[in-house]
């Protein structure tokens, strides 16, 4: 599953947007109980705060908005990544998230929802960096090091799309918390940050010149739910989000978790 994991985001509540025409005509699924599975563990998606100790995260505010709009309830569960494909596939759960990357063989075990999401991963660097432009040439740079958390996309991504494909690479740093990583790159100990593109807008926007974005989008994927093949739960839900989509509730969900949420603040 690329792309996992980046953090940032404020723990304040979203202001949603009013329903539009289309969300009025939403299906009505009766006040069910829908069993959703996570992993809590891909920050700023779902995750447990540190603070409160409460599963928090984008994708339970776009779910639980979700059940609001189509009318169930959530019973919300969790389960390691390892397992979360075969315990969907075999009915455990009725709808899975954790950022989970669409893909064709993932297809033949699982349906799928609409994206609701599409990661890019891009090149954060110090706005004086002048040694390297692209993946290309951060690559040839012998000696420059790369911040990221393991397991999560940007990993991977520096893994197998910039470095030599060894996970145990030296010129990997990794950190607890995508916030850690951008510390070290200001304070010089790395020299390049992968993140998702809106993230990488906050940070440079708020950096005074302090850090730019150079290079080309690397690792575009598409993100959606999944659930048990045949799942009556398809078509509401990517209803759903086509409405969280037109109303603005999706932008409002990524500018809280990816620029405003502080991690344990």
């Amino acid at each position: 599953m690329l792309f996992r994991r980046t953090v940032l985001a404020g723990l304040s509540t979203l202001a949603l947007m009013p329903l539009s025409a289309a969300a009025a005509d939403l299906p009505d699924l009766g006040g069910r109980t829908v069993v959703v599975v996570t992993e809590n563990a891909y920050p700023p998606l779902q995750f447990v705060d540190p603070k409160t100790g409460e599963q928090v995260g984008w994708e339970y505010d776009a779910m639980n908005e979700i059940a609001k709009r189509l009318n169930f309830k959530v019973e919300y569960q969790n389960t390691s990544w390892d397992a979360m494909i075969q315990a969907v596939h075999d009915g455990q759960y009725q709808i899975g998230m954790t950022g989970i990357t669409i893909k064709d063989d993932r297809k033949e075990k699982v349906d799928f929802s609409d994206p609701y999401m599409r990661s890019q991963q891009f090149m954060l660097v110090r706005g004086e960096e002048d040694r390297f432009t692209d993946a290309k040439s951060f690559a040839a740079l012998e000696d420059g090091l790369v911040g990221a958390q393991p397991g999560t996309s940007p990993f991977y991504t520096a893994v197998y799309e910039i470095l030599d494909g060894n996970e145990q690479n030296p010129r990997i740093k990794l950190f607890e918390t995508f916030g850690a990583t951008v510390q070290a790159l200001k304070a010089g100990d790395v020299d390049l940050v992968l993140t998702d593109s809106v993230a990488a807008k906050g940070y440079v926007d708020a950096s005074e010149g302090k850090l730019k974005v150079v290079g080309e989008p690397l690792g575009t994927e598409d993100f959606g739910f999944i659930y048990p093949k045949g799942s009556d739960l398809v078509a509401p839900i990517n209803a759903a989000i086509a409405a969280l989509k037109a109303d603005g509730t999706l932008d409002a969900l990524n500018k809280k978790w990816f620029l405003d949420y502080k991690m344990g603040q």
